[in-house]
């Protein structure tokens, strides 16, 4: 049995690991935590989980969090940092879904974040939360920084592209798209539905945080040094990533739209979670809504030169705290689809 603790249960995130491991018998949630709520019994915040679980919000420093085989931060940035070395003294095995542990340059990670890193000694020792290219470290990793939501759809529609060295890196564009849940469970003028319905709109369009995370995460896999132009998007449904992203071809390479849905099946075909659509079939967010998939399809547009891959996750599930379960899994040795093989919700 697996002893799991969960700190800012309260949050988008939170829920949707409580919603995941609520109903896996190798699975004993110990402890959830919420400074706000806490005394508050969980079933009462969340109703959908009645009659699974039985626990009471407690504050983040509750001893019992020493005791957990595994715990799982889905905080804000910032705030894991402070915690994790006691943590991991203690022997708990850590899967952090903030950005605490994301960017290997700590001078990056202050500037982006504006604020001094409490333990940078342990940003080295921290493992990438892709499997899908980090498998073998996170099965021996005691603390694994789970990916954002946009870097996780942006490097998985660009990594076998760059792996293959066909395009030309200096000029990619990632035009993506994100759900309201993906800005967390917070009060905003921009998130009322009022303000986000029925509408869409461009932000951070100077430059977002998770560009340096998108662009850390490409160079580990290309030859040459990445340019990456990346463009976030406000949408107003509740759940979702749409990354559409653009790639010229390196000169002196010949393609063709064959030879490119070969190379994403031959690259992805081992991978649980990552589904690569026939040629003329084209991702929706809705086919991911729930699920921990990411739905790819490559297209070639040969009058301009231009490879063009659509990706799609929910960004709360592959995005987040499916994948984050995804690293614990691996991490213990159980089978990598363990509690993550639920059917997307349609409608």
């Amino acid at each position: 049995m697996v002893k799991v603790g969960i700190i800012g249960a309260a949050g988008y995130t939170g829920v949707e690991l409580l919603r995941l491991l609520a109903t896996r018998p190798d699975v004993s949630l110990e402890v959830v935590t919420s400074r706000e709520l806490r005394g508050t019994a969980v079933a009462t915040m969340f109703p959908s989980l009645r009659g699974h679980i039985d626990l009471k919000f407690v504050a983040p420093d509750a001893a019992e969090l020493g005791q957990c085989d595994v715990v799982f931060f889905a905080t804000p940035h910032g705030v894991a940092m402070h915690t994790v070395p006691d943590l991991l003294e203690q022997g708990v095995r850590i899967v952090d879904l903030s950005a605490d542990f994301r960017l290997q340059d700590v001078a990056v990670w202050e500037r982006w974040y504006n604020t001094t890193h409490h333990c940078p000694e342990l940003i080295k020792e921290a493992v990438y939360g892709l499997p899908e290219v980090n498998r073998q470290q996170i099965k021996g990793a005691r603390l694994v920084a789970a990916p954002g939501c946009y870097p996780t759809a942006v490097q998985l529609g660009f990594l076998p592209l760059l792996e293959a060295g066909l395009v030309d890196t200096d000029y990619l564009i990632a035009d993506a798209k994100s759900g309201v849940s993906g800005a967390g469970r917070k009060a905003s003028v921009d998130f009322l539905m009022a303000e986000a319905n029925e509408s869409l709109k461009a932000y951070a369009v100077s430059g977002h945080r998770h560009g340096p995370e998108i662009e850390q995460g490409l160079n580990r896999y290309s030859e040459q040094p990445v340019n990456l132009t990346f463009m976030p998007h406000l949408t107003p449904m509740i759940r979702g990533i749409f990354a559409t992203l653009y790639a010229p071809v390196k000169s002196g390479n010949e393609v063709n739209v064959d030879q490119l849905q070969e190379l994403y099946q031959q690259r992805y075909k081992d991978e649980p979670f990552v589904d690569v659509l026939p040629q003329g079939i084209h991702p929706a967010t809705r086919n991911v809504k729930g699920a921990n998939y990411c739905q790819i399809s490559v297209n070639y547009l040969p009058q301009n030169g231009r490879i063009v891959v659509l990706s799609v996750i929910d960004n709360l599930v592959k995005g987040a705290s499916g994948q984050a379960i995804q690293n614990m899994n691996i991490m213990l040795g159980i089978d990598e689809s363990t509690g993550l093989d639920s059917i997307a919700l349609i409608p």
